[in-house]
């Protein structure tokens, strides 16, 4: 069993920056994937930022150089570090864990 609560989403200006947090309790260890995906309205849900196997990074096309994903493992949390938002990151971030486990979702809205 794996809960996974996510917090840090709102509404930006465009420009702006915003910090995400995922928090997990229960099956957790190091060796499996844990990071951030996205879904906007009428899209797939796609690629943010992951830990991989081995605390190796990927970043998903549109979001590298401008987001960066980090990790507390005392507290079995990740952050998301957004910054030079822009409208079209406006979507629902999800916290994922092991390509399985997904949290509750947190809604990002950038406005221009």
């Amino acid at each position: 069993q794996v809960q996974l609560v996510e917090s840090g989403g709102g509404l930006v200006q465009a420009g702006g920056s915003l910090r995400l947090s995922c928090t997990g309790s229960g099956r957790i260890s190091g060796f499996n994937a844990m990071g951030w995906y996205r879904q906007a309205p009428g899209k797939q849900r796609e690629l943010v930022a992951v830990f991989g196997s081995g605390g190796t990074i990927n970043y998903g096309d549109s979001v590298n150089g401008r987001f960066t994903i980090s990790r507390d493992n005392a507290k079995n949390t990740v952050y998301l570090q957004m910054n030079s938002l822009k409208p079209e990151d406006t979507a629902v971030y999800y916290c994922n864990y092991g390509y399985y486990f997904w949290g509750q979702g947190t809604q990002v809205t950038v406005s221009s």
